[in-house]
């Protein structure tokens, strides 16, 4: 290569690739290669960010989200919000990292809806889990089933604060005949992460039952989620 030649790499338009360039491919290549489990949190979340922030160095901001959120998991269901409060952090980015939420709720509620609910109690605890255990408000969804078990309609009834949600039983019933179900699991969260169930819940739960009963709708199980596991009532044998 001539002198001439090795000059016009330092001319404009001739830059050297970013530091960062090497870093990303060979993360990319792990993935490819090894999967998911081969990488960590911050990690994970590099790959998410490379797309929305591809002329930058994501590796500091990945990691300052799992620092300030605690996980992969709990980074990519942060609200809004919260994650506009990392600096650094632009609406591209945020757009990216809920798209990877919204992508995990899809398939788990296309795995819930095309079996029978109560074979599939494991995809039933996954779904509840990936669309409210990380939220910072309380929230109170119904699954309705039709005879056979299957879903009907997933829908999400109130929300409420970080401690409270109102829950009206007779509309929840309503709600039920209007559909045709014949059953239903109520699910709601626990910001707190502690998904134990309250005296309130419990009382709750049973006024449910006691009004769905005598109309043919059976509430096989309220289920309360929290980033640190889930509580089934039923299980619990609390109605």
């Amino acid at each position: 290569m001539s002198a001439h030649s090795g000059e016009r790499l330092h001319q404009p338009g001739f830059a050297e690739a970013p530091h960062y360039h090497g870093h990303r491919e060979r993360l990319r290549e792990r993935f490819r290669e090894s999967g998911a489990d081969a990488l960590s949190d911050y990690e994970l979340l590099e790959l998410v960010l490379f797309r929305a922030l591809p002329r930058r160095d994501v590796k500091p901001l990945a990691k300052a989200l799992i620092a300030r959120f605690g996980s992969f998991a709990e980074a990519v269901h942060a609200p809004d919000a919260r994650l506009r409060e990392v600096g650094g952090l632009g609406e591209a980015a945020i757009t990216e990292i809920k798209l990877i939420a919204a992508a995990a709720a899809r398939v788990t509620k296309g795995q819930l809806k095309s079996r029978p609910i109560l074979s599939s109690w494991s995809v039933v605890i996954d779904y509840c889990r990936t669309i409210m255990a990380f939220a910072d408000k309380e929230q109170f969804r119904i699954l309705f089933l039709d005879k056979r078990n299957q879903l009907i309609a997933d829908e999400l009834q109130q929300v409420g604060t970080v401690d409270h949600t109102p829950v009206y039983p007779r509309e929840i019933v309503k709600r039920a005949l209007e559909l045709s179900a014949t059953a239903v699991i109520l699910v709601h969260n626990h910001p707190s992460g502690d998904p134990t169930p309250s005296q309130a819940d419990i009382q709750m739960t049973k006024q449910i039952v006691a009004i769905a009963g005598p109309l043919g709708v059976v509430v096989h199980d309220h289920i309360i989620v929290g980033k640190n596991g889930h509580a089934s009532l039923k299980g619990m044998k609390l109605f």
